[in-house]
């Protein structure tokens, strides 16, 4: 490599002086030798326009005929200090190859600014005639590129990736988070889905089931699945019983006892007006079922017949009952009155076997016989409650216990029935309700809404048509034989009869009513059978179940029928 460099521009010369930080070479100029004469090619073209004369001389243009350029002679000129970007406060300039600019004026020789060397000086000299612009032929060694340092380039490309870096990690968190929003979202549509599905599959949604729930009616009360067995206690040591019908609401998952009072009244096969607990201790189980079916309009499956010494042991089987009793029982067995009693009052009382039949049984005096019937409905909840929801379970109890049963009804038959109302019963789907009857033991139109119609989902039965006209009798003569002997007459006459009571007091005139037009006739001829007159005969209310009520006032005679 030469060590120096001719630019060929004048007598300016320079010479190699070392390499920059980037590795380019670095020239300055040689000082200037004492000048000589030169032979100056442009010297007969005239003055040229320099501008880098010094005082701010300018001399004329000259123009050549021959196309050629003008020269600028910077030889002559006075050196320039070195410009420094970084040098704003007037200072001399720094040389880092040991030249510092000076205070005085200095020679052609200070013009030692680094030259580099992509730059193309001026030309020697001009041989041809001058190119157009677009025919210049331009290399890339002419022009000189400005780097930036090597710790700034960093700095750029660090904070470059610190900001994708940072962007990328934003970006992958929305992602995550529209992930989870997503997911989230499904969860809860599955979650809502399933809720819906299981309350209309509860038939709990209000509006959409198809049968009567809890919180909802759409299906009549006529219309609704229920199996009904009967249940007569009865008291082995005391005499007397208790009815009562369990009833299994299938389409609206209810449960229900039904307390019958035993003053409610029936018919006999041949018409006969009785009550209840006549027909139970009379008639049988099937003609008690029977006469049941009639005046309640239901469908009863079967009859269980349940002794003391077997409710005693059912109670100890399930393990004891706990109820809330609502009085003192003495003990049955007791041999001094005002001994401890058996039955405690009070909320949440457990009893045992003996101690529920003392409370199921125990009438005090003075008390109706509905307040004895309540306590019994008591006790079958309790057992209820306490009995085994599966069915195989309960069967093995009822077995267990031994007792004879109706033909109608086995023991898988009862056992299962038991486990549904047990199950029931523990979720507090059960209640009990007392079956209300007038002071003739009749049915009124209350009653049959709120407890046969609702509950058991029937109604009164009213003689068909052709049939023997039905004639509800109450006595009010003060005489009791005169019920026995109107019954006699009416139904010698083909009435079908119905015992009305006792009335609480006497009356001077009898009655003879009719509810609906169409019964005006018959009550009239239920008058003359009677031999009452034909002016007592009116429209009014007669007892459920009959088309015409009869009063026997002190005017009846019996002997003149």
């Amino acid at each position: 490599m030469n060590d120096r460099y001719d630019a060929g521009y004048g007598s300016d010369q320079y010479e190699l002086v070392g390499y920059d930080e980037y590795g380019q070479p670095v020239y300055r100029q040689i000082p200037a030798q004492p000048q000589q004469q030169t032979y100056d090619p442009y010297a007969g073209q005239g003055y040229g326009y320099d501008p880098y004369a010094g005082g701010g001389q300018q001399t004329a243009p000259s123009y050549d005929t021959g196309q050629q350029a003008p020269v600028h002679d910077t030889g002559r000129q006075p050196a320039t200090p070195a410009y420094d970007p970084y040098n704003t406060g007037g200072h001399p300039a720094y040389d880092p190859y040991g030249q510092t600019a000076g205070s005085g004026r200095q020679p052609r020789v200070a013009e030692q600014t680094a030259h580099i060397p992509q730059q193309a000086g001026p030309a020697d000299h001009f041989t041809g005639p001058q190119q157009a612009d677009d025919e210049r032929d331009y290399h890339t060694g002419q022009f000189a590129f400005v780097e930036q340092p090597d710790g700034d380039s960093e700095d750029v490309i660090d904070w470059l990736n610190f900001t994708e870096n940072r962007t990328e990690r934003r970006e992958e968190a929305k992602r995550r988070a529209r992930s989870r929003v997503i997911a989230l979202a499904v969860v809860l549509a599955l979650v809502a889905v399933g809720g819906v599905g299981y309350l209309w599959y509860a038939g709990k949604i209000p509006g959409l089931s198809s049968s009567t729930t809890k919180g909802g009616t759409t299906t009549s009360a006529a219309a609704q699945k229920r199996d009904v067995i009967v249940v007569h206690l009865h008291n082995t040591s005391g005499g007397g019983t208790s009815t009562a019908l369990l009833v299994d609401n299938t389409t609206t998952k209810q449960g229900s006892t039904v307390l019958l009072p035993n003053s409610l009244a029936l018919t006999d096969d041949d018409g006969t007006t009785t009550t209840l607990a006549k027909s139970v201790g009379g008639d049988g189980s099937s003609g008690t079922r029977d006469q049941l079916d009639t005046v309640l309009g239901t469908n009863i499956e079967g009859t269980w017949r349940l002794d003391t010494p077997y409710l005693q042991n059912l109670v100890e089987l399930v393990g004891n009952i706990d109820i809330d009793t609502n009085a003192d029982v003495p003990d049955p067995d007791a041999k001094k009155k005002g001994e401890e009693p058996l039955v405690h009052k009070g909320k949440d009382q457990t009893l045992s076997g003996k101690a529920a039949v003392a409370y199921a049984t125990y009438r005090a005096s003075g008390e109706a016989q509905n307040a004895q019937l309540e306590r019994f409905g008591q006790v079958m909840q309790g057992v209820l409650r306490k009995m085994s929801s599966d069915a195989s379970a309960a069967t093995v109890t009822v077995q267990t216990l031994a007792q004879i049963l109706d033909p109608s009804l086995t023991d898988k038959d009862l056992g299962s029935f038991l486990a549904k109302l047990a199950d029931l019963a523990k979720g507090g789907d059960y209640k009990t309700a007392l079956l209300p009857v007038q002071n003739d033991g009749t049915l009124s139109a209350e009653t049959s809404s709120s407890v046969v119609k609702d509950i058991l989902g029937g109604t009164a039965k009213s003689p068909t048509a052709g049939s023997a006209v039905r004639v509800s009798v109450q006595n009010a003569t003060g005489v009791k034989d005169n019920t026995e002997k109107a019954r006699v007459v009416l139904v010698n006459g083909g009435y079908t009869f119905l015992e009305g009571g006792s009335a609480s007091g006497t009356q001077t005139t009898s009655k003879v009513l009719y509810a609906d037009a169409s019964d005006k006739e018959n009550a009239t001829e239920v008058a003359k059978t009677l031999g009452l007159d034909a002016k007592d005969v009116a429209k009014g209310t007669v007892g459920s179940g009959a088309d015409v009520s009869v009063v026997l006032g002190q005017d009846y005679k019996p002997s003149s029928s």
